[in-house]
Order: structure tokens, then sequence, then C-alpha cells
């Protein structure tokens, strides 16, 4: 359940205006029903900060605030990491997030810094 191997389905066409960003800084609220995403959603919009709204509603690693810390591409789902190599930095104040479902649940995505 989760990694799909080598998919590599848009490749090509997304990661080219990326090539700066080797690794990411990534945070993620993690909802196993769609119901719930959007709940967290809702509250983010609402001006939560990322990291208040990850430790309550995120069904793992929520005690850090959703954080993954830093990321290379290949070590996450590709379904996450599609979404997450194109999402802008931002902070955990005012976050740029995206949803996106992978065989773990519904994951809000949020990246705090590249290198």
């Amino acid at each position: 359940k989760g990694s799909k191997g080598d998919s590599n389905e848009g490749s090509d066409t997304k990661t080219t205006k990326l090539k700066g960003a080797q690794s990411i800084n990534v945070r993620h609220i993690l909802c196993e029903k769609f119901s719930k995403s959007d709940e967290a959603m809702e509250r983010l919009r609402n001006g939560e900060k990322f990291d208040a709204v990850a430790r309550d509603m995120s069904e793992d690693k929520a005690k850090a605030g959703g954080s993954l810390g830093w990321q290379i591409k290949g070590n996450l789902d590709p379904d996450f990491e599609k979404v997450a190599f194109e999402l802008p930095a931002s902070s955990v104040d005012s976050p740029k997030f995206e949803r996106v479902k992978t065989g773990f649940g519904y994951h809000i995505i949020m990246v705090e810094g590249r290198k």
C-alpha cells in the first residue's frame, strides 16, 4: 500500500520548471476520509496555522505539526511528490496548500522550503 514503483506519468512535462529544487521541506495533514480533509482545508482557509491544524487533525506524525522534514524526489509516494514539488514555498502562518489522494488517504500538503 503506498508506493507504485516506477510510475512516471507526467514526469517530463511538469518537473522541468523545478529543475532547481532537488529537495523540499514539506508538511502534510493526512486524513483517511475526504470529509475530514475538507474540514481541515476549511480551517486553513479561515486563517488557522498549518501546524496547529496538523496537530489537531492529521492521522500521522501530528506531534511534529505535520512535518516530514527535508525530502528528495523518489522518497515519497509518486502522487504526493507530483503535487509537493509543484507547490511554492510558504509559511505555516500563511500556507499555500494542495490536497492529493494516495493509498494512505488524503494529504493536504504545504512546502516550507526548497534547496
